[in-house]
């Protein structure tokens, strides 16, 4: 496959001898809805790629179950610090993320499982064509990883894709109970991933049930295929039902559901659910995949970078990653130890327009930001989004405004910890809000959590979050709004 390609391994010679960062350039990020297809291809802004690099194969990134393109922007910025061509790296924004409670009945706000087929597939077309390649590796999280495998199985790409990996995809299912939501796609017993993992012979043509499981496999033929699972700190391959909201319910599913038969099958103990695809771990586990050796840096960082990304919303039935048409957005420089402002805005009130973008604003790796979002929508609140320093170019700094649950609206102020490419788990982590330690909603067992939510009793001040776990460290820096006049702050992690 790629690894044995003359350019591919020149290149990676090349980068053996000297691995210095490529030239800046913003992230290619692809999008399902066409309108948004020219603004989220930028033009570079330095001389074409060599033709070692333009031979290195594009990457498309599918997010999980209500989750957006933003989950992979420290992934890209790995194989960006490795020597990959920026602009051969690609994430896809699905319009409506989450699934339906039955796959087979329409619901608002949410997509069916052949809804998010064909808008990879349309995306996997929209990639190849910007690029001139004749394939692509696709690498996806979650639920991205299901509609990676029914794209090749029933969407005709399979002969357009390479390598397929997927991170923590539930490919047996979350339960797998003919009794239990029986339609949903999630279910390992259901008529969608029962399809999927029919056995196959080497021919490609399901088996006949008194075959024998283990000559058959699990995965279409063509590409090759990786899955990386943790060990048993996924909150979706857990043998009861405590993440369904139901403790004593036999899930039928264990820590080895999301491997598959015919595919190289990683696992990566002690992550979880979101670091199985967003961890470093994860990142050497693909790039060795796909290259054949192991990487040679982490994210290096680059002084000057520019940043943009989307803006969207939320529906009674789920987050959406549709633009926020009208919400103003407000940038500044703020200090990275307390959070306070650093002069005027960076970005002063722009309007949303249905492409989505707030940006782009030109900065350095060195400077902490807030972005305030304010929504037109009644029941979202206008939210303050802290950010410790990016480390390289994004176009992926998608922003959500968050809204004031019923029972916080009589609290002086609502600070939120949040960590979108992975789960707060004890005793694994060290988790720290506003002197807090560990702070509300952080539970024991199993990293299940991704946010903390605390009530702050007094304003106007400074207030810090901060994660250890094994090597990552980071500390966000952000400041009290009140909550009587709708405002609440977000202090986001990077890692």
């Amino acid at each position: 496959m790629f690894a044995r390609r003359p350019f591919l391994t020149r290149w990676l010679a090349a980068l053996a001898v000297s691995a210095s960062p490529l030239a800046a350039a913003l992230v290619a990020a692809g999008t399902s809805t066409a309108a948004h297809a020219a603004a989220d291809t930028p033009t570079p802004l330095t001389p074409a790629t060599s033709p070692e690099q333009v031979d290195v194969p594009p990457i498309l990134f599918v997010h999980g179950n209500g989750d957006s393109a933003a989950l992979w922007s420290t992934t890209l910025w790995r194989f960006e610090s490795n020597g990959w061509p920026r602009d051969r790296l690609f994430a896809v924004d699905l319009p409506y993320p989450q699934a339906r409670d039955d796959d087979n009945k329409e619901q608002p706000g949410r997509s069916s499982t052949t809804e998010q087929r064909d808008q990879l597939g349309a995306e996997i077309d929209r990639v190849l064509a910007a690029t001139g390649a004749s394939m692509l590796v696709l690498f996806g999280n979650s639920r991205g990883g299901l509609a990676i495998r029914n794209v090749l199985a029933h969407g005709g790409a399979a002969g357009k894709v390479s390598h397929a990996i997927l991170a923590g995809t539930p490919n047996h299912g979350v339960w797998a109970a003919a009794g239990f939501r029986p339609g949903n796609e999630f279910n390992g017993a259901g008529p969608f991933l029962k399809g999927l993992n029919t056995l196959k012979g080497a021919d490609g043509k399901p088996l006949p049930d008194s075959a024998d499981p283990a000559t058959g496999v699990e995965v279409t033929p063509g590409p090759k295929w990786l899955t990386l699972r943790s060990d048993n700190n996924d909150k979706f391959a857990q043998p009861d039902g405590t993440w369904l909201g139901n403790k004593d319910i036999k899930t039928q599913v264990t820590a080895e559901g999301p491997a598959l038969k015919g595919a190289e099958n990683i696992v990566l103990p002690g992550r979880d659910h979101h670091e199985t695809a967003f961890h470093p771990e994860a990142f050497a586990a693909a790039y060795r995949f796909i290259t054949g050796r192991a990487p040679t840096h982490d994210i290096t960082p680059e002084d000057k970078i520019v940043l943009d990304g989307r803006v969207t919303g939320v529906t009674g039935a789920g987050p959406t990653n549709l633009a926020l048409v009208g919400a103003k957005v407000s940038v500044y420089a703020v200090d990275v130890a307390t959070g306070q402002r650093l002069g005027e805005a960076l970005i002063d009130n722009k309007t949303i327009t249905e492409d989505g973008h707030w940006g782009p604003l030109q900065t350095d790796s060195h400077t902490g930001l807030e972005f305030v979002v304010t929504p037109t929508l009644a029941a979202l609140s206008t939210t303050h989004i802290y950010r410790s320093p990016f480390a390289r170019s994004s176009s992926l700094v998608h922003l959500r405004p968050e809204r004031l649950f019923d029972m916080e609206k009589g609290a002086k102020a609502v600070v939120v910890l949040a960590r979108p490419r992975g789960y707060f788990g004890l005793p694994r982590d060290t988790i720290v809000l506003d002197g807090r330690n560990p702070p509300p909603g952080i539970t024991t067992g199993v990293a299940g959590a991704a946010i903390s939510r605390l009530e702050a009793k007094e304003v106007d001040r400074s207030v810090v979050g901060e994660f250890r776990s094994g090597a990552i460290h980071e500390r966000v820096a952000g400041w009290v709004w009140p909550a009587r006049d709708k405002h609440i702050s977000v202090l986001e992690l990077h890692h």
